[in-house]
């Protein structure tokens, strides 16, 4: 049985439509050099980590969220693309694998630490493919930091799914919701079987959760449900941040424990809300979130205040 069965019944029983493309090597190519092993010869002093993760996938990571990169040997795709600085550091990388060309960067949702980069691959790479919501957010923040000229966005843009052969890989990008932003979508190296989930995972560490991106608290915990079902015990999956210790490599167990982040988030605040705890009182009252004490560090205030304004409203 195709091991990719359940996940088209799925989406079939879910009622998503699928839209589809062809980035394989006749648009652009990239020549192969060597093989994934130079990637040993990064030094470990090195600023930036590149890794190969499974079959023709693999990740970078310096500042910003994780990128994932795609590299046949004909072909060439990346998730997301940090800042311009890293894009920098990565295209060296890839140079010493294929050509400085590049079919197709999906975004997995607007923020800048996975968008600033973007520009970087203007006038290289075919598409830029992210969620309808996603384009729309990335170009209002450009507008308002009146800086449109600076970023580089999404040119082709789906509601529900999608899907595109970039080479041999089937690469598939599927939206279930609201969530950390109103734009976030997964992406899935389907051959391969590795997916980015881009924030929709902050592994042990405190998310942004985007209210004035129609970011859901709730919504993210059914996205998660969604998520769950879609993924298969053995895929690889890549998330954008993790905390201090913890890997942007995940298992399923590790997205039910920030499920339960969020669970435990909103008891959390619709306790104290109850109990007629003021905004800037309750941001003040905690450093981990009792239930999910895993969640440590700095940002705790900002879940906070998203879990009271998405309980109580503005001017509970």
């Amino acid at each position: 049985m195709n091991k990719h069965y359940d996940r088209r019944v799925f989406l079939q029983q879910t009622g998503l439509g699928l839209a589809g493309l062809y980035l394989g090597s006749g648009l652009i190519s990239c020549s192969p050099k060597t093989s994934y092993a130079s990637l040993t010869t990064i030094p470990t002093d090195s600023p930036y980590v590149m890794k190969h993760l499974r079959g023709r996938v693999g990740y970078f990571t310096e500042k910003g969220g994780t990128i994932a990169w795609l590299i046949d040997g004909k072909s060439c795709a990346l998730v997301d693309s940090q800042f311009p600085e890293q894009m920098a550091h990565l295209i060296t990388e890839v140079n010493k694998l294929t050509d400085d060309s590049w079919n197709a960067l999906f975004n997995t949702h607007h923020h800048a630490d996975h968008t600033s980069g973007n520009i970087s691959l203007k006038g290289k790479v075919s598409a830029v493919i992210a969620h309808e919501n996603s384009k729309i957010n990335q170009k209002k923040a450009a507008e308002q930091k009146n800086n449109l000229e600076g970023v580089l966005l999404p040119d082709t843009t789906f509601s529900q799914n999608y899907k595109v052969k970039v080479g041999k890989e089937n690469i598939s990008c599927h939206y279930f919701g609201a969530a950390h932003t109103n734009g976030d979508s997964i992406v899935h190296f389907e051959d391969s079987d590795v997916v980015h989930i881009g924030d929709l995972v902050f592994n042990r560490r405190f998310p942004y959760i985007d209210k004035g991106a129609g970011a859901s608290i709730q919504g993210w915990i059914s996205v998660h449900d969604a998520l769950l079902r879609y993924l298969d015990d053995s895929t690889q999956i890549i998330c954008g941040h993790a905390g201090q210790g913890y890997d942007v490599i995940l298992g399923k167990e590790d997205i039910r424990a920030f499920r339960n982040y969020l669970e435990q988030l909103l008891q959390f605040a619709r306790k104290k809300i109850n109990e007629g705890v003021p905004l800037e009182e309750l941001k003040k009252t905690t450093t981990f979130i009792p239930g999910a004490e895993q969640w440590q560090g700095d940002g705790i205030s900002r879940s906070l205040e998203a879990a009271y304004l998405e309980l109580n409203g503005p001017k509970g």
